[in-house]
């Protein structure tokens, strides 16, 4: 009689537990160092063409646009993540780079 209060007790632990596991495993994931260090360089240009925007450098057009570049990187880096475990590869990184490069230069014009 006493083992089915403990194996539901068992049971609700595990239930419980799981998604509480794949938070853990999330946050380790966001914070691998190849997807930091890209999604640090995205959130830094960010930075920047609101600064240039204030400064009256860049149109809220041309804000627009590379802010969606962005955002397309971002969703790149996402989808390659989510193929690879979690983290991105370093030839997923060069490529990201690459494309941050281009966006970043052009911030800078």
């Amino acid at each position: 009689m006493r083992a089915l209060p403990l194996a539901s007790a068992i049971a609700a632990v595990v239930l419980f537990s799981a998604p509480l596991l794949s938070y853990a495993d999330d946050d380790f994931n966001q914070t691998h160092p190849r997807r930091a260090e890209v999604n640090h360089r995205l959130n830094r240009q960010n930075q920047r063409i609101h600064h240039e925007v204030k400064e009256g450098d860049m149109s809220h057009q041309q804000a627009q646009q590379l802010h969606q570049q962005d955002h397309q990187i971002r969703q790149e880096e996402r989808q390659m993540a989510s193929e690879h475990n979690g983290h991105i590869t370093k030839g997923q990184q060069r490529q990201i780079n690459a494309q941050e490069n281009q966006v970043s230069r052009e911030i800078g014009q």
